[in-house]
C-alpha cells in the first residue's frame, strides 16, 4: 500500500512538472519571441479601424529581453523603462518615436496586448509570445 502511494505521488509530481515550467515562461525570467496578430488604429472623433499589424508599420515579430530591458524588432530596438507584475500579468512600458507604449503580457498564456499612444492617435495590437 505504501509502495503504491509513493508511486502515485511520484507520478503526480512528474506529470505536474511541465505545468510549473510553463508558469515561469512569461514572468520576465526568460526571453520571449512575440508575434503581432491583430491591430486597430484610432483617431479622436473617428471610428477605430481594424487591420493587420504590418499595414500600420508594426513588426510581425519582436523579441523581449528582460535581462537587458530591451524589445527588439527588425528595424529598431526600444528600452523597457518600467516593468511590474500585477494580477497575473506583466506590465511593460516605454517610449518610442513620440509614442508612449504599454504591453500587458498574460503570465499564464503569453497572450499580449499592446498600445502605442500619442496626442493624435492610438495603435492597439494583440498578439502572443513564446519563450525564445
Amino acid at each position: 500500500m505504501l509502495k503504491t502511494l509513493r508511486a502515485t505521488a511520484l507520478a503526480v509530481l512528474v506529470c505536474s512538472t511541465p505545468l510549473w515550467a510553463l508558469g515561469a515562461d512569461f514572468d520576465g525570467s526568460k526571453p520571449l519571441l512575440c508575434a503581432t496578430i491583430d491591430a486597430h488604429f484610432c483617431e479622436p472623433g473617428d471610428i477605430c479601424y481594424r487591420t493587420l499589424p504590418g499595414v500600420l508599420g508594426a513588426p510581425q515579430f519582436m523579441r523581449i529581453n528582460f535581462a537587458k530591458k530591451l524589445i527588439a524588432g527588425p528595424q529598431r530596438t526600444t528600452e523597457i523603462r518600467y516593468m511590474e507584475p500585477v494580477e497575473g500579468q506583466l506590465l511593460l512600458q516605454g517610449t518610442e518615436l513620440g509614442y508612449g507604449w504599454s504591453i500587458a503580457l498574460d503570465m499564464k498564456t503569453g497572450a499580449m496586448s499592446t498600445t502605442l499612444v500619442s496626442n493624435e492617435n492610438v495603435f492597439i495590437l494583440f498578439g502572443a509570445c513564446t519563450p525564445s
